[in-house]
């Protein structure tokens, strides 16, 4: 069926803040003396893992860890960080061509409405989006598919008249979940290695055009018929 609208994640795919979440921890554990292993640091599910970070660097720094200002001056840090930050290269020609094409748009994130919100507005990308689905909305986090369900019905639209956009595998498998297909942009911290379920792998969105983008996904759509 003809696609009528493009579903995008926020974090890390419209704009790179799973960078700033990174490096807002790594200067967070300097600032005790310590250095983070980023191993295991991003989680394979969406939402708020900081809980078991805070939990880690509470344990290597002993009984002088004070976790409500460590979370206070790591958030101020990660605030700094994100107030430098642009879109993502080639999302910007894609949200361009969609408008022209006359495709809706909408986000489908695991975070909170405060986070994306603002950082949209930042962008000055907010008001592209018809629709806006947050983590806060739904009962469980990607990959589960709740939030692509939710952006699905605000849209008024079944699942094979849209297209999302993912930079993690569990988001890829929650899009997959509720029938969409899924175009992957990893992020700069995810294995390409995990993205083999992915409908188009690109390593960033600069790298092809919209219309040639979707003239893809219809071959392969025409292959699996």
């Amino acid at each position: 069926m003809t696609i009528k609208a493009l579903i995008f994640d926020f974090d890390g795919l419209l704009m790179d803040t799973e960078t700033t979440l990174l490096e807002s921890w790594r200067w967070e554990w300097r600032r005790h003396g310590l250095q983070l292993d980023p191993t295991g640091f991003f989680a394979d599910h969406g939402g708020d893992a900081n809980e078991a970070r805070y939990t880690a660097l509470e344990a290597a720094v002993g009984r002088a860890y004070d976790r409500t200002s460590s979370h206070a001056l790591r958030m101020a840090h990660r605030a700094k960080l994100n107030a430098a930050l642009e879109p993502a290269p080639g999302i910007v020609a894609w949200l361009d061509r969609a408008a022209e094409l006359g495709l809706r748009l909408a986000v489908a994130s695991s975070s909170p409405i405060t986070h994306v919100g603002a950082m949209l507005d930042q962008a000055g990308l907010r008001a592209r989006f018809e629709v806006l689905a947050t983590g806060e909305e739904v009962p469980a986090h990607k990959p589960d598919p709740a939030v692509y369900l939710l952006a699905l019905d605000r849209l008024g639209l079944p699942a094979d008249q849209a297209v999302a956009f993912e930079d993690t595998a569990h988001g890829v498998a929650a899009a997959h979940a509720c029938g969409l297909r899924c175009v992957a942009v990893p992020n700069p911290h995810a294995d390409h290695r995990r993205f083999t379920a992915a409908d188009l792998l690109l390593p960033s969105a600069a790298d092809l055009p919209l219309d040639a983008l979707l003239a893809r996904l219809d071959r392969r759509a025409s292959r699996l018929r």
